[in-house]
């Protein structure tokens, strides 16, 4: 039998000093070996208890959790759950943990001792992702400084080559912020992305996005259109899916029924993009838990369209592709660092093809006359 995971709790809440382990406890195969007040006490008892996975709250008097995490990515490289506050603040805050090397969060609900339970199977599942993954992609992934960059016009008066649709989740914040950057402010494709992360946290993280990247990047509503230079991040707790108009191509968001435990769930974009735009879609799928996405993969796949799976040494956590590339679904496997030079060759194809085709479409139309 193996030993259990070993989880030092950092809260300043006495409440959740004791609501967080009594949740811990239920599961066997976690061990609450201590807890900590503030990030100076925590840093002591890391020496003292040597724990494999700290959760840890972000707003504490004396040495805060920003402070803290700090610490732990120079020293330790122990991977880090954040308990987050549901606020603007606290949604701050969260992504800047998640950039500088949390491994995940979970959001705190509002009435916290009677709703704590409800994010319990969560906490679990992560604290148990956390202690399996790879300490070498614990560390921010070379994140771009923040800058303004000049966001290019002309790219949204063309009609994207390509759809790119992204399935997303554990390690996706430091992930996407490696990734869209690299990608010009005349990227000719249009860019989907289901990244698991609850509502209130999502419009941060497109704005965030956006600040870093040339390419627009915004927090998807209904009836964007879907233009090229431009990525949609879907909405906390609603589905994203596309629908193409006579007057143009639009995102569409749902409240239906969740699907693989997730709203967003990266099956539902991928099965959508299929649907609609068949060998006109590049389907990822990316670092995170569980098998969400596998099967719409496979939609992608059967419907003509190329499908990528990040390879195994560069995710946080191997779930996700691990288990589309155990189905079949995944044309290609790419590590992190060149997934962006394989979003250009795809849209590099694509007008080269066109250029045939309207080559030989002239040809054609000349005989005919």
């Amino acid at each position: 039998m193996s030993q259990p995971v070993r989880v030092l709790v950092v809260d300043d809440s006495a409440l959740m000093r004791k609501l967080i382990p009594q949740i811990l406890r239920t599961d066997t195969s976690i061990e609450v070996v201590g807890t900590a007040m503030d990030g100076h006490f925590g840093l002591k008892k890391i020496e003292e208890l040597r724990p494999q996975v700290i959760t840890l709250d972000l707003e504490m008097p004396g040495m805060g959790g920003i402070d803290m995490l700090k610490e732990i990515m120079r020293r330790h490289r122990i991977p880090v759950i954040v308990v987050s506050s549901h606020s603007t603040q606290g949604a701050s805050v969260t992504l800047k943990a998640l950039s500088l090397g949390a491994f995940d969060f979970v959001a705190k609900p509002q009435d916290v001792s009677a709703r704590m339970p409800e994010i319990a199977r969560e906490l679990i599942s992560k604290i148990k992702a956390a202690a399996q993954s790879r300490p070498g992609r614990l560390v921010p992934i070379s994140e771009p400084a923040p800058v303004a960059p000049e966001k290019s016009a002309m790219a949204s008066l063309y009609s994207p080559t390509r759809v790119f649709a992204i399935g997303i989740s554990t390690g996706g914040p430091q992930a996407l912020q490696f990734l869209l950057p690299q990608l010009p402010a005349d990227f000719p494709g249009t860019i989907l992305i289901v990244q698991h992360m609850p509502e209130g946290f999502t419009a941060m993280f497109a704005k965030r996005l956006d600040e870093i990247c040339s390419i627009r990047v915004k927090e998807a509503q209904s009836g964007d259109l879907l233009q090229a230079g431009r990525a949609l991040v879907s909405t906390g707790n609603r589905h994203l899916k596309v629908k193409r108009l006579p007057l143009g191509d639009v995102a569409v968001l749902s409240d239906d029924p969740r699907v693989n435990g997730h709203r967003p769930s990266c099956d539902v974009l991928f099965r959508s993009v299929a649907e609609e735009y068949r060998d006109k879609t590049v389907a990822i799928i990316m670092t995170g838990m569980g098998d969400d996405g596998a099967e719409g993969l496979g939609a992608v796949k059967a419907s003509g369209g190329l499908t990528v799976a990040q390879s195994e040494d560069s995710c946080v956590v191997f779930g996700m592709p691990k288990i589309a590339i155990e189905r079949g679904c995944a044309t290609r496997v790419v590590p992190l660092d060149a997934l962006a030079n394989t979003m250009m060759a795809a849209c590099t194809q694509d007008r080269k093809s066109m250029a045939t085709e309207a080559s030989a479409g002239g040809k054609s139309a000349s005989a005919g006359k």
